[in-house]
């Protein structure tokens, strides 16, 4: 039996599939080493490419930092933020994704914005200004939520909405770091501060009893 010979990539497809690696493995380097310390040839080497390649896609460190800081955000808001658009129950969307950002960090590069947004904080440069744009966004769209949660009554008035979202992503974020992915009590307890902050009670499962 004659079969098919395995269709070749484009170079379109060959192109993405490098970016993608290479975007990954600067989201892990500058998670675990920061900005300044970052060497481009050992993230080429890491993806398994020469520093050539990079350099083909990237003209520098700081466009590099500024394609990574996008590219995570695009996957946090495909695995996590689509929870914060479910708007039949603003509540509970509000815990799930919570919930899915506890799971979400336990991956090596979901530090990646709250180091760079450390060593950025106070300067003027890119990379800190657009790790704040995407705090920012997440905020805004946090309190969006919060408000339709009120005006549904799932969620008690308290502190305006903007407040209580700075709250909201201080409380998970300061869990998530702090546990560094231990399962699944990260998780657990994302969704307790969550609620603590947002004025809901304990789910009945996890009240306790005696």
């Amino acid at each position: 039996m004659v079969t098919a010979a395995p269709r070749r990539r484009t170079q379109a497809e060959r192109r993405a599939r490098t970016r993608s690696a290479l975007l990954e493995a600067a989201a892990r380097a500058f998670s675990r080493d920061g900005y300044s310390a970052v060497k481009l040839d050992r993230i080429a080497a890491e993806a398994g490419y020469t520093r050539g390649a990079l350099y083909h896609l990237f003209r520098n460190k700081e466009e590099l930092a500024l394609a990574v800081v996008a590219w995570v955000e695009e996957t946090w808001w495909v695995e996590v933020g689509r929870f914060l658009r479910d708007n039949d129950d603003p509540a509970a969307a509000l815990i799930a994704t919570a919930r899915a950002h506890a799971v979400y960090c336990r991956r090596d590069i979901a530090r990646v914005h709250m180091v760079l947004s450390i060593e950025f904080s106070g300067q003027d440069h890119p990379v800190g200004k657009t790790i704040d744009e995407v705090a920012r966004r997440l905020v805004t769209e946090s309190a969006r939520v919060i408000t339709a949660g009120r005006r549904r009554g799932s969620i008690p008035p308290g502190a305006s909405p903007s407040v209580v979202a700075l709250a909201y992503m201080g409380a998970i974020e300061g869990v998530v770091i702090n546990l560094a992915g231990r399962a699944p009590f990260d998780e657990v307890l994302a969704e307790q501060a969550a609620r603590g902050v947002l004025g809901l009670p304990l789910a009945a499962s996890k009240r306790r009893t005696n």
